[in-house]
């Protein structure tokens, strides 16, 4: 069976896979004809996901070390996930948080070995920066990592975290517009963790609003509007996502093919499988606030118009 990567990075504000779990569909059928390496981005939906059992979910940081061969993805089916959540976050928050994770371990029976509230706050701050891109800070990495290790000791073998987000989207985004701003620091969170203990991880933003939204809203963000807490997904995720192995497994030698947005063709997993002679499809529907084509890119790449082609040559 073919291996591919389906990639859309996160906070570049990409018109498909930019906002909650809209690239799914895509990758849901392209997974049908061949094992299919993800980051959450393209199937995170708040309370849904795209995840199916022939993708591999691979956060950002692990997805780079994988691609310059630093490491394989060992396939892994039912991990032990541990759930950190952020000091900060209110009782009423937490509380709804945590009958959330009783009620995937319910539906889904994910094997969750339980909770660790960090010894200090967080302090997550995002905003989107001159370019465009959805970045922010994070005062305290290293009480995410205590309570991660705390998780690890107790069997996990994936940790969910639970940060604090102060704010809401805010208008753009709900109307389909622009870029997700939260999604560029929660990236920052996983990467260091990811780099810190070598474990698949995931974040998911826990604000202090909780209420559910009655007015409509971008369809393409709609997920996020009709639930309080967007955990899910990434417990979903987390569930089986590969294990980071330095002896066996998926090898960057094994992909045969990456997908991008034709405009965001600058990062490692590009850089990398342009190195290795993997074939790149480049969609031109999929826009961002990117400008590194094939003519930045210095790089013949197979341009495909959309999605739906794609999945005819596949």
């Amino acid at each position: 069976m073919k291996k591919g990567a389906f990639i859309i990075p996160t906070g570049i504000g990409a018109s498909i896979g930019g906002f909650a779990g809209d690239a799914s569909k895509w990758a849901r059928k392209i997974a049908k004809k061949c094992k299919l390496i993800v980051n959450p981005n393209v199937v995170n939906a708040a309370c849904f996901s795209g995840i199916t059992e022939n993708m591999l979910y691979v956060e950002g940081y692990t997805l780079d070390e994988f691609f310059k061969g630093n490491c394989f993805l060992e396939e892994a089916k039912e991990n032990k996930i541990g759930v950190v959540f952020d000091k900060s976050i209110s009782s009423e928050v937490l509380n709804v948080h945590i009958n959330t994770i009783n009620a995937v371990k319910t539906v889904y029976d994910i094997d969750i070995v339980g909770y660790e509230i960090t010894q200090e706050d967080v302090g997550v701050e995002f905003f989107i920066d001159e370019s465009g891109i959805s970045t922010g800070n994070v005062k305290n990495l290293l009480t995410i990592k205590d309570a991660c290790n705390k998780l690890i000791t107790k069997g996990a073998e994936a940790v969910a975290i639970v940060c604090r987000f102060p704010d809401e989207q805010g208008d753009d985004y709900a109307n389909g517009i622009g870029v997700d701003p939260v999604g560029g620091v929660e990236a920052i969170i996983s990467h260091f963790i990811s780099k810190e203990l070598k474990i698949p991880c995931a974040h998911a933003p826990a604000f202090d609003d909780i209420c559910i939204t009655t007015n409509l809203v971008d369809s393409r963000c709609s997920a996020e509007y009709i639930t309080p807490t967007f955990l899910p997904c990434i417990l979903l995720g987390l569930s089986q996502a590969p294990k980071i192995s330095f002896k066996k497994g998926i090898n960057i030698k094994d992909l045969d093919f990456v997908v991008l947005p034709a405009d965001a063709l600058g990062g490692i997993p590009a850089l990398e499988a342009k190195k290795n002679n993997i074939k790149i499809y480049a969609i031109e529907e999929n826009k961002t606030v990117l400008n590194i084509n094939q003519e930045n890119f210095l790089q013949k790449c197979d341009i495909i118009k959309t999605y739906k082609e794609l999945l005819e040559l596949i």
